[in-house]
């Protein structure tokens, strides 16, 4: 492996990969869709993306098993997510917020988003 992808992690000083997960959201097209993804986004924390690949909810959270140092202190016995990790491309190169098509950090960013796409967003269901 090169030298310098090795050595990412540890001139990584936020460990910015370790503060948050994703979960793929599968597609995105009906209003009950977005009602539902308006309800998770009103939660602290949580926020959605769209990129290339797709719609994700973004999770903010540090990792338990960080150390003040940034370093894995479970690393030995570390889930098999991360152990499936890559680092050939993240976000010591570039923020992954560069990529995102679309952004909704809260429920008011997406409501706005939602009444744009669907014109009839606040009929009989979603009173405004």
């Amino acid at each position: 492996m090169n030298e310098a992808i090795d050595n990412k992690c540890s001139r990584c000083l936020g460990s910015t990969c370790c503060t948050y997960t994703t979960e793929a959201l599968g597609t995105m097209r009906s209003k009950a869709d977005f009602d539902h993804l308006l309800w998770q986004v009103s939660h602290a924390g949580v926020e959605a993306y769209k990129d290339e690949d797709g719609w994700y909810l973004l999770i903010r959270g540090r990792c338990e098993h960080l150390l003040p140092n940034g370093a894995c202190n479970i690393y030995a016995t570390r889930p098999q997510v991360c152990r499936d990790y890559t680092n050939d491309w993240c976000e010591f190169d570039a923020p992954a917020e560069a990529g995102f098509q679309l952004h909704f950090t809260d429920h008011q960013s997406l409501l706005a988003y939602c009444r744009k796409r669907f014109k009839s967003w606040d009929g009989a269901n979603h009173k405004k």
